[in-house]
């Protein structure tokens, strides 16, 4: 149960729902609000399929490429701390949509790789190879996070009003402090299992 919950922490803190409030905001703003509904839901469900079947795959993925479960975890945990590094001290490169004007975004940006970004795809492919018997607890751990994502994305315009955007750049640096503790956590398991072999 403890793992199920450090693991939706750890899969909702890398969607980073609210770092990419913004972004999914300046991509949909020129939509209309119903289309703006029709394309969000259609980019978070082509996420999700992309990302279970990275959960499902991902330990034989990982055997093909014959890697060590401590191997996973050291790199795991500096990608981690990387991609927090990155939500702490955010470039003003990351917001641009790379769409052009008017167009209705499909797969890119939104989908791949907002939602369903390398890093994910590394953590479920990392979390099935390291709890390969409990593969319903992480599929329902990231059902959960994908579903609070998906809640604080569809309901972009009211917590961009609640928070405003030095709320939202706040909460984003204090979900990056978390996940720099749960990849240091990640790093430090991966030395211990290496040095006890």
């Amino acid at each position: 149960m403890s793992e199920m919950i450090s693991a939706t922490i750890l899969l909702l803190l890398i969607m980073d729902p609210l770092g990419n409030l913004p972004i999914f905001m300046s991509v949909l703003k020129h939509l209309d609000p119903k289309r703006r509904r029709v394309v969000l839901i259609r980019e978070m469900v082509i996420a999700l399929g992309l990302m279970l079947i990275f959960l499902f795959a991902g330990e034989r993925i990982l055997a093909f490429l014959n890697l060590r479960t401590e191997t996973v975890s050291i790199s795991g945990g500096i990608v981690l701390f990387l991609i927090a590094i990155r939500m702490i001290f955010p470039s003003q490169e990351s917001n641009s949509s790379g769409l052009p004007a008017g167009e209705e975004p499909f797969l890119v940006p939104m989908a791949i790789p907002l939602v369903a970004g390398p890093s994910i795809l590394a953590a479920l492919m990392l979390l099935s190879h390291q709890y390969p018997d409990q593969l319903p607890h992480l599929t329902l751990a990231l059902c959960i996070a994908w579903g609070i994502s998906f809640i604080i994305l569809l309901m972009s315009d009211l917590f961009l009003r609640l928070l405003g955007e030095k709320g939202v750049a706040a909460l984003e640096r204090l979900m990056g402090l978390i996940l720099v503790m749960l990849s240091t956590q990640m790093f430090l398991d991966g030395i211990r299992t290496y040095l006890m072999k």
